[in-house]
């Protein structure tokens, strides 16, 4: 994936952070603090280089309690990530509420690690990791939710230092933070601003003195110039290469009976701004599938009507690209610019009700030819007689955006991956396309947080110069990290 940054965005981000006093990042650091492009933004919580992965077991026992919930992280390497245990040994960690400093107490059904995200908050050139709990209670109120970041370092993430925000104004059943991201939406800050989702809207938070303080609130349900659109996705990239990033935040519009919309936020010198808004869906992702230097949007809407309101066979993805004037429609109706299902000529499958194709989805270059590839997740996916099985597909990306030629489709039963495709897994139900040994292709996760009866296990396939290949992939579960594996549904959330 290219890294791409202005000469004049790199200098203001040096001044700031002389300015604040901050130790330099490491020369080794993979990623920049501030990243304003999607592949600016990596998940090096240790500044070695390598990705290293993040991923949420929101269902999972910590501290003797079904349900709290905790996160793993695997540090990458020169061979790669690994688990604690097994044939394929690495550095990990597991972090919950009852680790001690971590902020909280561990309580059944907080769903600590339901959605997860990365970035550079505190602009110290180590990646922070954002852990949302939207089952958290706030005293009488239930299901308010809260977020947590723990800050990276030399030695990756550490529970010290750890800070937990909630809304201003929590509300009962409200999910803060069913869905957050991370990004350099302003320069009115040296590290980047979290943006936290609930059902309502998105709150803001930026960094400051081992704190982060809220310093403002979008109503989506309050239709802020266009749709009054129910969050349920949020992503970000510089759709203009204006060197801000922007924020989408995506989900169910309010006003046409369920159909996905998004509204676009463009990140500027003061802050975001509402731009339009565009279709959208439950699952988003950002990346440049055409190397022209802009970030395009992907929206993934599973199972849903379009926006006529006729019944789609197995789900949808959809694809924006972005320019100048950020990411727009092909005309002033916002359309979108491609449209891909399972029916699609060169795709393989055939799209059926309930396959959730779009479910998930991942951007990122696997093949390391300069343009993003996308992973689809489709759990709801039959295989044979094998009901909800699961499986993912790879399109590539090209000069003209996402292409069929050399798209591929993978499950529990093709030659090569660990396992058998069984009722129920899920397989796909997250992707992630991560670089963890940085030789400049992407490998794939796909989590199947159905798998034993919703234990939950990831897959890894590895990447090549020909793109995924399923030979040499390997799978493993909570167990192996050494956290509590039963009922965790682990990979219910991975970083993108």
């Amino acid at each position: 994936m290219t890294h791409r940054r202005s000469a004049a965005v790199a200098a203001a981000s040096f001044l700031l952070l002389s300015g604040a006093g901050i130790a330099a990042a490491p020369t080794a650091l993979a990623g920049t603090p501030g990243g304003t492009y999607a592949g600016d933004r990596n998940s090096d919580f240790d500044g070695d280089g390598y990705d290293d992965v993040l991923t949420g077991a929101p269902g999972g026992t910590d501290g003797g309690h079904r349900g709290a919930g905790y996160v793993t992280v695997q540090y990458g390497a020169a061979s790669g990530m690994g688990t604690a245990t097994g044939a394929h040994r690495g550095r990990t960690a597991v972090f919950g509420q009852a680790t001690p400093g971590v902020p909280g107490t561990a309580e059944p059904g907080d769903g600590f690690g339901t959605a997860v995200a990365t970035g550079d908050l505190d602009a110290d050139g180590y990646d922070d990791a954002v852990v949302a709990a939207p089952g958290e209670d706030s005293g009488s109120l239930a299901d308010a939710g809260r977020v947590t970041v723990l800050y990276g370092s030399e030695d990756g993430l550490r529970a010290t230092r750890s800070v937990t925000v909630r809304a201003a104004a929590p509300k009962a059943h409200a999910g803060f933070g069913l869905a957050v991201t991370a990004a350099r939406f302003t320069g009115a800050t040296p590290g980047d601003v979290l943006a936290v989702a609930d059902r309502g809207g998105v709150d803001l938070f930026t960094y400051g003195t081992d704190s982060l303080e809220g310093t403002g609130r979008t109503d989506t349900t309050g239709a802020p110039g266009g749709d009054a659109i129910q969050p349920a996705s949020l992503t970000s990239g510089d759709y203009d290469a204006d060197g801000y990033a922007d924020l989408i935040v995506s989900g169910q519009s309010l006003e046409e009976d369920g159909t996905g919309r998004s509204a676009v936020y463009r990140g500027g010198a003061d802050g975001l701004g509402y731009a339009r808004d565009l279709g959208g869906g439950a699952a988003t992702a950002s990346g440049d599938v055409d190397n022209d230097g802009y970030d395009d949007f992907v929206f993934g809407r599973p199972d849903r009507p379009d926006d006529h309101h006729e019944p789609l066979t197995g789900g949808v993805v959809g694809v924006y690209f972005g320019g100048e004037e950020g990411v727009q429609g092909v005309d002033e109706h916002g359309t979108v610019a491609q449209v891909w299902t399972q029916d699609v000529n060169g795709v393989p499958g055939t799209g059926e009700l309930g396959d959730g194709f779009g479910a998930d989805l991942s951007l990122a270059d696997v093949d390391g030819d300069g343009y993003d590839d996308l992973a689809v997740g489709a759990p709801g996916e039959d295989i044979g007689t094998v009901s909800d099985a699961g499986a993912v597909w790879l399109l590539r990306g090209s000069a003209a955006g996402l292409t069929a030629a050399g798209a591929k489709s993978f499950d529990q039963n093709s030659a090569g991956v660990p396992g058998t495709a069984e009722r129920a897994d899920r397989w796909g139900g997250q992707v992630r396309l991560a670089d963890t040994d940085d030789d400049g292709r992407r490998e794939l996760l796909a989590a199947a947080p159905g798998e034993n009866t919703a234990d939950g296990v990831v897959w890894v396939l590895p990447a090549s110069r020909t793109g995924t290949v399923a030979t040499g992939s390997w799978s493993y579960g909570g167990g192996s990290l050494r956290a509590p594996g039963g009922d965790a549904r682990f990979g219910a959330a991975i970083d993108e």
